[in-house]
């Protein structure tokens, strides 16, 4: 990696193999990838009002976003998020979206006055079956994601590329049989198109290779990226997920993220049959793969960080313990996320 380049991603083997720490007061930026129904409303609120920082995020009652910005600063942003920047790559913006926009999103928003940055990508990935469930949830509440842009090689897809599954205002009190028969439901495998770079497979043109070359090299796009990003989280991993942030980051959170033993994802998932768990499974084979790929690595990387840290133990039992505020808990299906 050349790091004189001015849109520089940080991965995690950079942090092991050159002891490079985050510089909140310098030019890095954390990147928040968002997935939907993965975690990501709490933690992204955990970002900007759960961490212990010399110069906390300013949150104003009433208002979605808060202002991070860096120590001595009130214009310079330490991070690029939904509930700090807005979603200014566009809803819930894919790998595509965001490595294509993210610069010159903090150009625009710091008005030219920012020098060479390094980027540290992260997100939250979530068990596929629970994940697609609580999705269909809350499109039965009425969610459609309808102003996502999905933005690739300059432009959104066509009608024809990417046809909605529904008509009318929304899809509200859809039947699983029907949000599963819709061959163009992006809920499905929804975490391996948001992590790949999809320009290696015609964006949404779906007829530009056959759909087994496809899923084979979004599959590998999207593991290779996640390998790169310097954090990612499971949500059925939350303390090793939390250490691993913190380790990597040098930011400590005030709080201990909790692991619930029920979600709606998995309250949803008991209430149908065996047989509808495995077509969702089946349908969603490459989210399934993708995030077998990602329990390793997430044990791989813990494991590496647990050797380097001479006070692991200590560490890892007093997580979220610097400092007694109100409990900001980590809820991480419970919630609109």
């Amino acid at each position: 990696m050349k790091l004189g380049e001015v849109h520089d991603k940080l991965s995690f083997d950079d942090f092991l193999e050159s002891d490079f720490h985050f510089d909140i007061k310098g030019s890095d930026v954390i990147v928040f990838l968002h997935i939907q129904k993965t975690g990501g409303t709490l933690f992204g609120r955990h970002l900007v009002q759960g961490l212990d920082l010399e110069q906390p995020c300013l949150c104003r009652k009433g208002r979605k976003k808060c202002r991070c910005f860096r120590p001595d600063s009130d214009d310079k942003s330490w991070l690029f998020s939904r509930y700090s920047t807005g979603w200014k790559c566009g809803l819930h913006a894919d790998w595509t979206e965001l490595t294509n926009c993210v610069q010159s999103a903090m150009d625009q928003t710091e008005k030219g006055t920012a020098k060479r940055r390094l980027y540290f990508y992260i997100t939250l990935l979530r068990e596929p079956v629970d994940r697609f469930l609580s999705e269909f949830r809350h499109v039965q509440r009425g969610a459609t994601w309808k102003s996502s842009l999905h933005l690739c090689e300059g432009r959104p897809p066509t009608v024809e590329e990417l046809p909605l599954c529904f008509t009318g205002k929304d899809w509200r009190d859809v039947p699983l049989s029907k949000f599963m028969n819709c061959n163009s439901n992006l809920a499905i495998n929804r975490q391996t198109r948001m992590l790949a770079d999809l320009t290696l497979v015609g964006c949404y043109n779906t007829s530009a290779m056959s759909s087994r070359d496809r899923d084979v090299l979004m599959l590998a796009s999207a593991k290779e990226n996640l390998r790169k990003m310097a954090f990612f989280g499971l949500c059925e991993f939350q303390k090793m997920s939390q250490y691993l942030f913190e380790s990597t980051f040098h930011l400590h959170f005030l709080q201990p993220f909790h692991q619930l033993n029920e979600t709606h994802g998995s309250l949803a998932r008991s209430a149908i049959s065996e047989d509808a768990i495995k077509r969702i499974r089946k349908l969603n084979y490459l989210d399934v793969q993708l995030y077998e790929f990602a329990v390793n690595l997430l044990k791989h990387r813990f494991e590496l960080m647990k050797r380097k840290d001479s006070n692991f133990e200590k560490n890892y039992k007093n997580l979220g313990k610097k400092k007694s505020r109100s409990d900001v808990g980590y809820d991480p299906a419970l919630r609109d996320s």
